[in-house]
């Protein structure tokens, strides 16, 4: 079996580019090549099929094709864009999103970059933020708390078109665009990229490449430009280089036509397989959009229904994982459709609470500790052109007597790592101003998947 499309109750009245999960639980949505930014939330039971748009602060910038991330403080990094609102310019800036004062502030910039552009970046576990040139083989690292760069190690080519994961271990996986088929990974620890040495098979195609995407078992499934998909298998010692293995080719849909993701999304669904992407390699931007899910305990992919918005290349196509396990997708047109996935997640993906206070305040913030709060993957890839993972906690709390449900804005996470196991991590949220009185059950989530609920009162 697989999953089922339901179109937005409300769909937007714009172009959506760029979406990201706030830890409020909101979706915030670029309006792709203008400096507008909108809000989606859900309604008052939870649910993003009848969510609403309201708009938020304008941006400083219009770009289009570009870095981004949610931090450890909720706030949103932006930086870059291949375009800015016009011809391609690779855009030198980088600016940070409040979404508690709905406001934008610029920051710097790498010192000594001419450009940033469409430049991917990743989330480290200690919180800073490490961006690709992609005119060089610099690296630079972004402190939030200090709000300023470092330069980084330099890698073995230009970031240029890769995409970066993060695995359990710290490091960040990519496979090289401009050097293919040779892999490396940085090592936070070291302050050093290394080999993670060579795909069986060449995933690069038109000097493009797929997602990738860290998988429950530890495992990161890399998707071609070509026909092609590669498995690795992290080393027991973060310095060492790990293992490629050949996956499964994207299975034609039409005789002598093969298929291939030439910059397009994937996401890490709560069952354990993939929803991810392809489009005719033969024809140009890869058009239409077929839609698979790719089973990684069997190696196989299985087609599933296309949505009503998927007669659109692969490069325009976003994904974003919802708390509810959803997935949005967006084609750079006016219609967003909701992926509901069927199955269950294992038990042992669940995040569980250790603590939480269980009288609780609307306005008021508190500490939650437990175990897998960031979930075991980013979830959400697609490349350099645009950066939407997932992996920090979301804290919803359901009223027993309406019903209704609001979500906690979560800040200050012990960790952005992934897949921290037993290792109790932490969160602060702060219990939303209308919210419902009386009995209420709270649930951290993480890409996703709910914990097991505790019992709360708001008073």
């Amino acid at each position: 079996m697989t999953g089922t499309w339901t179109r937005l109750v409300n769909t937007p009245a714009f172009r959506v580019g760029t979406m990201l999960l706030l830890t409020d639980g909101t979706v915030m949505c670029h309006q792709d090549d203008t400096a507008d930014w909108w809000k989606l939330a859900p309604d008052q039971y939870g649910s993003y099929v009848n969510a609403t748009w309201s708009k938020l602060a304008t941006g400083p910038n219009s770009p289009m094709y570009f870095p981004s991330a949610v931090m450890r403080d909720g706030r949103v990094f932006v930086a870059g864009g291949e375009y800015d609102g016009g011809p391609q310019v690779d855009l030198l800036a980088a600016e940070i999103y409040d979404s508690v004062s709905d406001t934008w502030s610029n920051i710097p910039t790498p010192p000594g970059w001419t450009k940033i552009g469409d430049a991917p970046c990743c989330v480290l576990p200690d919180g800073t933020i490490i961006l690709g040139s992609i005119s060089n083989t610099n690296t630079a690292i972004y402190d939030p708390v200090t709000n300023t760069w470092a330069n980084a190690a330099n890698k073995d080519d230009s970031s240029s078109e890769e995409t970066w994961t993060l695995l359990a271990d710290g490091t960040v996986l990519t496979a090289e665009v401009n050097n293919h088929p040779k892999t490396e990974k940085y090592l936070p620890t070291a302050s050093k990229w290394t080999t993670a040495g060579t795909t069986p098979v060449d995933l690069v195609g038109a000097s493009e490449i797929g997602p990738a995407i860290l998988l429950p078992d530890g495992r990161v499934f890399a998707i071609g430009a070509t026909s092609h998909t590669a498995i690795y298998t992290p080393p027991p010692i973060a310095s060492q280089q790990g293992s490629w293995i050949a996956g499964p080719d994207f299975p034609a849909q039409n005789p002598g036509q093969p298929l291939g993701a030439e910059d397009a999304p994937a996401c890490l669904l709560p069952n354990g397989r993939v929803l991810c992407v392809a489009g005719p390699i033969s024809t140009p931007y890869s058009l239409p959009t077929y839609f698979f899910e790719f089973d990684p305990a069997a190696l196989s992919f299985n087609r599933v229904a296309d949505p009503p918005n998927s007669s659109c290349p692969t490069y325009v196509g976003r994904m974003l994982l919802l708390p509810t396990g959803q997935v949005l997708f967006a084609n750079g047109s006016t219609d967003i459709e909701v992926y509901t996935p069927d199955g269950m997640p294992r038990l042992c993906w669940r995040p569980r609470i250790a603590y939480s206070p269980t009288w609780l305040q609307p306005n008021d913030s508190y500490e939650l500790s437990g175990v897998q709060l960031n979930g075991l993957s980013q979830a959400v890839s697609y490349g350099d052109d645009a950066s939407m993972a997932t992996n920090y906690p979301i804290v919803r709390i359901r009223n027993l007597s309406t019903g209704k449900v609001a979500y906690c804005r979560t800040t200050n996470h012990s960790t952005m790592g992934v897949a921290t196991g037993s290792t109790v991590q932490f969160t602060k949220f702060t219990v939303p101003s209308a919210i419902d009185l009386g009995a209420s059950d709270l649930c951290v989530i993480a890409n996703g998947i709910s914990s097991p609920c505790i019992s709360v009162t708001i008073n």
